[in-house]
C-alpha cells in the first residue's frame, strides 16, 4: 500500500454515504460517495498516529510547514461535535469522501448492498482511507479519500435507528378492508 493509505480497523462508521452519493450543498454539481469514522483515542491510537504521521508529512511538504488551520484538516477531535452520538471526549473523528462509488463488503469480504441494512450509522467497521493534500483554487487543505469499507461488528446504532414496527401497527387480518 502507499505511505499515505491507512488501514482502520475497529472504528465506528457515522453519516455514512456508501451506496448513493449525497450532496453536501445546493452549490454541488455532483455528488459524492462519505463517511466518517470515530476513532477511540486509547484502542486506536496506532491508527490516530499513523494518520497524523501522514498529515504532518503532507503539511511539511506541500505547505512549507505551514498548517492550513485545524479546521481544515480531516483528522479533528471528537469534543468539536459533543452531543452528537458517538462524538465526544475520548475519540477522534475523520471524514472522508470519494467520487467513485468504494467497496463496501462483509466480514467475509463478499459484497454488500444498500438491501442488505448493513453497514450503519453506530456499527463498527474496517476501513481504508487516502490522506491527500490539496492546494488549488479552493483552498488549502488535508484531505481523506475513502477507498472501501468492511462490516466488522454490529453496535447501537447512532440516531432513532430503525423503527420497530410492532411498536407502530398491530397486524390487519386478511379479510379487512376498512377504509382509510
Amino acid at each position: 500500500m502507499k505511505p499515505n493509505v491507512i488501514s482502520l480497523q475497529n472504528v465506528r462508521l457515522s453519516f455514512p454515504a456508501l451506496f448513493r452519493e449525497r450532496k453536501f450543498s445546493e452549490s454541488d454539481a455532483k455528488g459524492s460517495y462519505s463517511a466518517t469514522f470515530i476513532l477511540d483515542k486509547k484502542t486506536n491510537a496506532k491508527e490516530i498516529a499513523a494518520i497524523k504521521g501522514v498529515i504532518d508529512g503532507l503539511i511539511r511538504d506541500t505547505f512549507k510547514g505551514k498548517s492550513p488551520g485545524s479546521q481544515r484538516i480531516c483528522l479533528r477531535d471528537g469534543s468539536e461535535k459533543e452531543g452528537t452520538d458517538g462524538y465526544g471526549e475520548g475519540v477522534m473523528f475523520i471524514a472522508a469522501r470519494t467520487d467513485k462509488r468504494p467497496s463496501v463488503v462483509n466480514r467475509d469480504l463478499t459484497p454488500l448492498t444498500e438491501e442488505d441494512g448493513k453497514p450503519y450509522a453506530g456499527c463498527y467497521v474496517y476501513a481504508t482511507i487516502e490522506i491527500w493534500a490539496q492546494d488549488n483554487q479552493y483552498g488549502k487543505r488535508i484531505n481523506a479519500k475513502l477507498r472501501a469499507v468492511q462490516f466488522f461488528k454490529d453496535g447501537a446504532p447512532f440516531g432513532e435507528g430503525r423503527i420497530d414496527v410492532s411498536k407502530e401497527f398491530a397486524p390487519i387480518p386478511d379479510d379487512d378492508e376498512s377504509p382509510i
